[in-house]
């Protein structure tokens, strides 16, 4: 199982993007899905969950700006980003969680907002 994620670059602050996790597999439906960002300094940050069911949640750093949702049928979950900071430039990477255990981590895509 691999997912790959998609849609990172480089925008002026304010500006939007909408990241991809396309996950490999038969079994996206039923995972748990979550979207981390890793800071230049290394620090790892969970920002937002969608699982199988689709209940949502959102770090407090992002809750208002960030959306994150899911297409089984494509097996791909979004994050639609908007009023970017300086601040959220960060590696962003998506996972995917089964019965409490990863079943698959991307490789990340940078996001880098410039003031």
């Amino acid at each position: 199982v691999e997912a790959v994620e998609s849609g990172g670059g480089l925008v002026q602050s304010g500006e939007s993007l909408r990241l991809s996790c396309t996950i490999s597999g038969d079994s996206f439906s039923l995972y748990d899905l979550a979207w981390y960002r890793q800071f230049p300094s290394k620090h790892r940050e969970a920002i937002a969950t969608i699982s199988s069911d689709g209940e949502i949640t959102y770090s407090n750093s992002v809750k208002g700006r960030f959306t994150v949702s899911r297409d089984n049928a494509a097996k791909t979950m979004f994050l639609q980003m908007t009023d970017l900071k300086p601040g959220d430039t960060a590696q962003y990477s998506c996972n995917a969680m089964l019965h409490g255990s990863y079943r698959a981590w991307g490789p990340g895509t940078q996001v880098t907002v410039s003031s």
